[in-house]
């Protein structure tokens, strides 16, 4: 059977306070991540799908990034909201990442897809928090293991110029 999530009112101050201390977020960092992906979802370019998806993430040196949706009559060349947030943190030197929000106008929140879950691999431990909202600000919180569970990371690779033999 598979896991099942809580989800959560953003209005509830109580319940986003426990939150924010078991997943080591100042209520600041909630509250921000939360308004930034919400707003992102406003320049998802979806002309395709109709499904906007907002995407913001905080590096653990406490820049934000933000992302949405890119789709593209060519559909396996879209690129997801949470790619374009993460690859705005790459490139501006931010590769450690210390939280991830998503938005989207469904219910219940939905999840990263599967690449971008290991795209979010990357740059994050497997405790960082991924937090989901919906349409009606309600959200469901996560750790990136449980997303990604059996999961390598750069890890497990030989370093660079190294080989396997």
């Amino acid at each position: 059977m598979p896991p099942r999530y809580q989800t959560l009112s953003s209005a509830d101050t109580d319940s986003v306070g426990a939150i924010c201390d078991e997943y080591g977020l100042a209520r600041e960092e909630f509250t921000e991540l939360h308004r930034r992906c919400v707003a992102a979802k406003s320049t998802a370019y979806c002309p395709y799908s109709q499904f906007r998806v907002g995407s913001s993430i905080i590096s653990t040196e406490g820049a934000y990034f933000n992302g949405a949706n890119v789709e593209n009559a060519s559909y396996p060349v879209g690129t997801c909201a949470e790619r374009v947030a993460f690859g705005k943190a790459v490139t501006e030197g931010h590769r450690k990442i210390k939280a991830v929000a998503v938005a989207t106008d469904i219910t219940p929140p939905a999840s990263p897809c599967g690449m971008c879950r290991q795209f979010i691999r990357e740059f994050c431990d497997l405790t960082v928090p991924i937090i989901m909202f919906d349409k009606d600000d309600n959200f469901t919180i996560v750790h990136l293991e449980e997303l990604l569970p059996l999961s390598f990371g750069p890890e497990a690779l030989p370093a660079p110029g190294s080989r396997y033999v």
